[in-house]
């Protein structure tokens, strides 16, 4: 086991959740259990379920995500998170950054080569 590299994959993963979370709240709401189940099934991204309700509720204090409560005939209460109007505008500026950084990086990974 290379601790190493285990410890700068779960970095990245760190760094690149708050992005997946915005990009899957990009076309519709979801209540939490839904958003989770949904980040878990991403083949790589190995989230954990406790990792994801944190990043939402700071999402949300940073005005990038707004919640509702809807009564469930099956239980509690679900929460609902949505993209905000400020989400969408630092959604899109993380995806433009994301993708010049890949350019950049596959460029740099090419010349390697």
């Amino acid at each position: 086991m290379n601790s190493f590299f285990d410890n700068w994959t779960v970095q990245v993963r760190k760094g690149l959740l708050e992005l997946c979370i915005l990009n899957a709240l990009q076309d519709a709401e979801c209540y939490g259990y839904a958003l989770v189940k949904q980040l878990v099934a991403i083949p790589g991204l190995h989230v954990a379920e406790g990792t994801i309700y944190p990043l939402l509720s700071r999402l949300k204090q940073q005005g990038l995500v707004a919640t509702r409560l809807e009564e469930s005939p099956d239980g509690p209460a679900r929460k609902y998170y949505q993209l905000t109007e400020q989400g969408e505008q630092e959604r899109m500026r993380m995806n433009t950054y994301h993708h010049d950084l890949s350019r950049a990086f596959e460029s740099l990974v090419s010349h390697a080569s």
